[in-house]
């Protein structure tokens, strides 16, 4: 194995939701035919249960070891995250203490990081949800990382696309759903659909948003009066996406990130 591309997520061990992950490897494995592809995972806690159902996946330390041993000297690492947050931060200090290991090892930025990635995504949220009565509400994950600023920065994207019934909350980090709950009733909505901003639409699609618990996005926003359908389907299934960490990954390889 002379090249490789690893394909880094944070993980799921939700069998359904797995498919995201799987779209995008596939297109970044259709766009870099001359490399062999290897997934690995940031989430411990994932890896670990995936192990304990017999469906292991790598940690990136394992599958950096695994290049090593296998005489692998080119390796360009595409992470599918959607922000330059804690697991991409996480991931590029960990690909560091390997670099000596490899003649060449370079590493793709995530989904988001600039003003144009959040005007082309914002682009595929409108075509893949069309809209025309009521409101649509993204649900992102939010840090406490300064990238959270990712997350209002894209409303205000759709806002620049003309989107004004569009609007972005997190589940941990900023908006909350209660400061989208007083945009909706300003701006005088009573639909409203639910989907994920998530690579894969996994436990927190499954739970927090369109959960049954009184908790849940869905019921929160019923017991406001609002009238709620919910959308269960990870960003990773469109190919646009797939397409734009294919993108990345090849700016990282051609050395233009």
């Amino acid at each position: 194995m002379e090249k490789a591309l690893l394909a880094v997520s944070f993980g799921t061990s939700v069998p359904e939701a797995e498919k995201a992950i799987i779209n995008v490897e596939e297109t970044l494995r259709g766009a870099f035919p001359d490399r062999t592809l290897l997934r690995a995972y940031t989430s411990r806690i994932i890896c670990r249960k995936l192990e304990k159902e017999g469906r292991p996946v790598m940690t990136p330390e394992a599958a950096f070891e695994r290049l090593i041993k296998n005489g692998c000297r080119d390796v360009l690492v595409q992470p599918t995250h959607l922000t330059p947050g804690e697991e991409y931060e996480k991931l590029r200090g960990i690909a560091e203490k390997y670099r000596g290991s490899f003649g060449a090892l370079k590493i793709g930025k995530p989904l988001i990081a600039g003003p144009e990635d959040m005007l082309t995504n914002a682009k595929a949220v409108l075509a893949h949800y069309p809209v025309t009565k009521g409101a649509l509400l993204l649900m992102g994950h939010g840090t406490a990382h300064i990238a959270n600023m990712i997350y209002p920065a894209m409303q205000t994207a759709f806002r620049i696309l003309g989107a004004d019934n569009v609007f972005v909350g997190t589940v941990e980090g900023w908006p909350e759903l209660s400061d989208v709950i007083h945009q909706l009733k300003r701006g005088g909505f009573k639909k409203v659909e639910l989907a994920p901003f998530m690579l894969v639409a996994g436990d927190h699609a499954g739970n927090d948003m369109a959960g049954n618990t009184a908790g849940s996005w869905k019921n929160i926003l019923k017991a406001e009066g609002f009238e709620v359908s919910c959308h269960m389907e990870g960003i990773g299934q469109w190919q646009e996406i797939g397409e734009m960490y294919a993108r990345k990954a090849k700016e990282a390889d051609e050395g233009r990130t």
